[in-house]
C-alpha cells in the first residue's frame, strides 16, 4: 500500500488496544498457508518493534544502548528483517483484505518502527561525527573497494571478515567508520523501501549540512559580497586569498570529496543515485557556491600590477582543482556549482590578461628621465625582470591564459622560440615573455641616450643587459626562452663592453704611439708620458664613480681594459724610461693597481623611490616555488 494511504487509514481509526495488539482474529476455515505466514511475520515484528519503541517510557528505562550498537548487533539485524517481513505482510493483506484489523495493526507497527529507525539514524550520525569525517570516510572507502555493496544480507555487512582487505587488518578508526556507514546504509535502505525515505533524508541533510558548514567556517570561508570586497584594502584581500587557497585545497580534496563518497555509500544502493544526488546537492551546494564565488569577485576588482601574482595563485588553484570539482559535482543538480567554478576561472583569466596588457603598456610609457648614478642597473630593469621572473613560475597556467592574446609579431632575427614539437600554447607563452623583455630593452636603449658621456651609455647598456641575462639564466625564464636567446644576449653584453672599452679609454690609448716600441724623439716621449698620465688620471677619477654591480662582468671589463692598456704602456715604459725619469709618475704595475679600484662607484641606490611600490609585488605569499 502506498505510504500516504497507510497513514490515512492509521489516523482515521483508533489505535488497537493492548489486548488486540497481542491477539489476532482466529483463522477462518479457509485460511491459507500464506495467511498464517503473514500473521507470523506481524507477530514477530510486533515483539521486536514494541520492545524498541522509544516512545514507551516503560521500555525506555530498560534500554542502556541504542539498537545499532555492539551489544545489540544481532538484534538490529533481526529488527530490519522483521520490518521487511512486516512490509511483505502489509502488501499481502492490502490485496487480501484492506479492512482487516491485522492490516491496521501492521500499519501501526510500521509507524513505530520508522520512528525508531529515524531516531537510530539520527543517533548514529550524531554519535559518530569523528568516524564520519571526510578524511576517514575517504580512507575507509579506499579500504573497502573489494567489499560487497549490497545490504540485503545485513549480517555480512557487520562481519569482522569484511574488515580485512588484501590480507591486512584495517585500523580501528576505519573499521568503526565502515561499520557506521553499513548501519546507516541498512537503515536508509529499509526506510526508503517502506516509503519513509523523506524522514530519513531530512535527518541526514540537517546533520551533514551542519557539519559541512561548520568545517567551511573553520577553514575561514566567508559569505562576502562584491561591494564588501571592493571596499577592502588590498592587504586585507591578500590575507583572505591566503586563507582561501588553503580552504579550497581541503574543501575540494577532502571535505566535498568525502561527503560525496558518504552520500553514495549510504543512499546509492537504495535508489540508484537519485536520493544520493539530492542529499549531496542540498548539503554542499550552498557552501561550494560561497567558496567558488570568492575568486570571481577578486577577479572583478580593480586591476593593478601588484595584484597579478595573487590573482594567478587563485587561477592556478581553481585550474588545478577543476577536474576534481567536475567529478565531485557531476550531478545535474550541482550544475550551478560547476558553473560558478567556470565563471571564476573566466573572470580570473580576464583579470590576468588585462594586467599583462597594462604591464606592457606601463613599460612602454615609462617616461622617467632620471639617470642612474654610475651607469648601474636601472630600477625599471629590476622591476620588470623581477616581475617577469615570477611570471615564469606560473608558466603552466599562463600558457592557457595568454592563448590568443593579441601581440605584435617578434622579429625573427631577435627571437625564435626554442620549443619544438609542442602545442601552440607553449609557443605563445615563450613569445609573450620574449616580447616583454624586448619592450624593456628598447626602453633601456632610449634611457642610455640620456647619459652625457657616450662611454657611460655603453656601460649602462652592458650593466642592464647583464642583469637581464643573469635573471633569465637563473630562473624558469631560461627554460622558456631557450639557450639560443641566452647566447645571443650574452654576445650583446660583450658588444656593449667592447664599445665601452673602446670609447671610454680611447683618449688614454691615443696618448701613446700606435707602436709603443718604435723610436721617437725624447721630447715626444716625455710629452706622451705626461699626456698619458693626465688622461689616465682623469679617466680613473671618472670611472671610480661608475659602477658594475655584477662582479663577473666587472672583472671581464677590467681584463679587457688591462690587456690593452697595461701591455701597451708597459712596452712603451720599458722602451723609453731611461732619460724620462723626471716626467714618469706611474710604473706599469701601478696602472694595474689603479684599474682594480674602478667601477665600484656609489651604486644605483638613489633612484629607487619611483619604483618603491615594486617591493610589495614579489612577496607572492601563496607561492612556495622560492
Amino acid at each position: 500500500m502506498p505510504r500516504k494511504g497507510m497513514r490515512s487509514i492509521f489516523f482515521h481509526q483508533s489505535l488497537p488496544s493492548e489486548s488486540t495488539s497481542s491477539k489476532f482474529p482466529p483463522p477462518s476455515p479457509v485460511q491459507t498457508f500464506s495467511d498464517s505466514l503473514m500473521q507470523e511475520n506481524i507477530e514477530t515484528a510486533e515483539s521486536l518493534i514494541t520492545k524498541w519503541d522509544y516512545s514507551n517510557t516503560n521500555h525506555q528505562s530498560k534500554l542502556f544502548s541504542p539498537l545499532f550498537s555492539g551489544e545489540t548487533r544481532e538484534e538490529a539485524k533481526q529488527y530490519l528483517n522483521a520490518v521487511k517481513g512486516l512490509q511483505s505482510a502489509m502488501q499481502y493483506l492490502v490485496k487480501r483484505d484492506s479492512t482487516s484489523n491485522s492490516l491496521v495493526r501492521a500499519q501501526f507497527l510500521m509507524q513505530l518502527a520508522m520512528k525508531t529507525l529515524q531516531k537510530e539514524f539520527y543517533q548514529i550520525l550524531s554519535a559518530n561525527r569523528e568516524h564520519l569525517d571526510p578524511e576517514t570516510v575517504s580512507n575507509s572507502n579506499r579500504s573497502s573497494t573489494d567489499r560487497r555493496s549490497s545490504v540485503s544480507d545485513y549480517e555480512d555487512e557487520i562481519s569482522d571478515d569484511e574488515f580485512r582487505v588484501a590480507g591486512n587488518t584495517i585500523s580501528e578508526t576505519e573499521r568503526v567508520s565502515m561499520l557506521t556507514m553499513a548501519d546507516l546504509k541498512a537503515i536508509a535502505v529499509c526506510m526508503i523501501s517502506t516509503g519513509y525515505g523523506k524522514e530519513c533524508v531530512k535527518v541526514y541533510i540537517v546533520m551533514r549540512k551542519s557539519i559541512v558548514d561548520e568545517a567551511l567556517y573553520h577553514l575561514g570561508v566567508e559569505r562576502l559580497s562584491f561591494s564588501q570586497i571592493q571596499k577592502m584594502d588590498w592587504e586585507v584581500i591578500e590575507l583572505k586569498i591566503k586563507t582561501w587557497l588553503n580552504a579550497v585545497k581541503v574543501a575540494v580534496g577532502t571535505l566535498f570529496h568525502g561527503e560525496r563518497i558518504l552520500c553514495d555509500e549510504i543512499f546509492a544502493a537504495a535508489s540508484g543515485k537519485r536520493i544520493a544526488e539530492s542529499c549531496f546537492a542540498e548539503i554542499t551546494k550552498e557552501g561550494a557556491a560561497m567558496l567558488f564565488s570568492f575568486p570571481e569577485m577578486v577577479g572583478k576588482c580593480k586591476k593593478t600590477p601588484e595584484k597579478m601574482f595573487r590573482t594567478l595563485d587563485l587561477y592556478e588553484a581553481m585550474f588545478n582543482h577543476w577536474i576534481q570539482i567536475q567529478s565531485i559535482f557531476s550531478f545535474e543538480s550541482t550544475a550551478n556549482v560547476r558553473l560558478q567554478a567556470v565563471t571564476s576561472l573566466v573572470k580570473l583569466k580576464e583579470a590576468v590578461r588585462t594586467m599583462l596588457t597594462d604591464f606592457e603598456t606601463a613599460i612602454q610609457k615609462d617616461s622617467s628621465k632620471k639617470q642612474v648614478p654610475g651607469g648601474g642597473v636601472h630600477p625599471l630593469t629590476r622591476y620588470v625582470m623581477n616581475y617577469i621572473t615570477f611570471l615564469a613560475d606560473y608558466s603552466g597556467v599562463l600558457t592557457d591564459i595568454v592563448a590568443d592574446l593579441p601581440q605584435s609579431p617578434l622579429p625573427e632575427s631577435y627571437y625564435r622560440s626554442p620549443v619544438r614539437g609542442e602545442n601552440q600554447k607553449s609557443l605563445e607563452i615563450s613569445e609573450k615573455i620574449a616580447w616583454l623583455i624586448l619592450v624593456l630593452l628598447c626602453k633601456l636603449d632610449g634611457k642610455a641616450e640620456l647619459c652625457k658621456d657616450v662611454s657611460l651609455s655603453y656601460l649602462f647598456l652592458a650593466n642592464n643587459m647583464q642583469y637581464v641575462v643573469v635573471k633569465v639564466r637563473r630562473s624558469n625564464l631560461g627554460f622558456i626562452l631557450g639557450e639560443d636567446w641566452l647566447t645571443n644576449h650574452e654576445l650583446k653584453v660583450r658588444e656593449h663592453v667592447s664599445k665601452f672599452v673602446h670609447v671610454g679609454w680611447n683618449k688614454v690609448f691615443s696618448t701613446l704611439p700606435e707602436n709603443p716600441t718604435v723610436e721617437i724623439p725624447l721630447e715626444q716621449v716625455r710629452a706622451s708620458f705626461v699626456n698619458f698620465h693626465n688622461a689616465f688620471d682623469e679617466e680613473c677619477r671618472k670611472q671610480c664613480s661608475w659602477i658594475v654591480s655584477d662582479s663577473k662582468l666587472r672583472d671581464e671589463i677590467k681584463v679587457a681594459i688591462g690587456s690593452k692598456l697595461v701591455g701597451k704602456y708597459g712596452a712603451f715604459y720599458e722602451k723609453n724610461r731611461v732619460g724620462s725619469e723626471s716626467v714618469i709618475r706611474y710604473k706599469p704595475e701601478y696602472i694595474e693597481n689603479c684599474l682594480c679600484n674602478i667601477l665600484y662607484g656609489v651604486g644605483d641606490s638613489g633612484s629607487m623611490s619611483s619604483y618603491s611600490s615594486s617591493t610589495t609585488l614579489f612577496s607572492r605569499g601563496g607561492s612556495s616555488r622560492r
